[in-house]
């Protein structure tokens, strides 16, 4: 697997989402990331391949375990995030800003983030990536206390959750244990 910890990432857009992608791949190449592109490769392509083929394609190499982390790029960050979801294994988020993508990766354990275009500009898109690419799962940006564990359970019970025994089960979730959890003040 290609991971974060060897600045391994794999990227994708869609015409739209193109020029942010450009902007933020530019950054991760001088900071020395190695970029799998699989998505648009110029502005002017002919018949640039839609978002959600690119989106199923980035889902696929995330659920091969081909790839760790994926950042992807649509007008809006929805429907290439949508597609992407649909493969297994692939936990997506949509952000727009630094914040967002913190908790994404240190609560939610995101691998693949989204952004659009016509709403992130470049410099904040390079702040967003910056931010998914240097945390991990818990990593201490939240306050609160038991927020790893917490977020964790949450993690490890999305990761085995089936819909049929959940449908079976009168649509309750099981439960892999709970965690105390009270939101403070800073």
């Amino acid at each position: 697997m290609k991971t974060v910890k060897d600045k391994q990432i794999l990227v994708g857009a869609d015409f739209a989402g193109f020029p942010l992608k450009e902007a933020v791949v530019e950054h991760l190449k001088k900071k020395g990331w190695t970029v799998t592109d699989i998505g648009v490769k110029s502005a002017n392509e002919e018949n640039p391949e839609m978002f959600h083929r690119i989106g199923l394609k980035v889902g696929a190499k995330i659920a091969e375990k081909e790839f760790e982390r994926a950042l992807i790029f649509c007008g809006t960050g929805m429907g290439i995030h949508i597609a992407a979801s649909k493969c297994p294994g692939v936990n997506a988020g949509v952000v727009e800003s630094v914040p967002a993508a913190l908790r994404a990766i240190t609560g939610n354990n995101v691998n693949v983030l989204a952004m659009g275009a016509f709403y992130v500009a470049p410099q904040m898109g390079i702040e967003i990536a910056d931010a998914f690419l240097e945390h991990n799962l818990g990593d201490g940006y939240e306050w609160w206390r038991n927020f790893y564990e917490f977020h964790k359970l949450a993690c490890d019970e999305l990761d085995n959750f089936c819909y049929d025994e959940f449908k079976s089960n009168g649509f309750e979730v099981k439960r892999l244990g709970d965690v105390p959890l009270v939101l403070e003040n800073m």
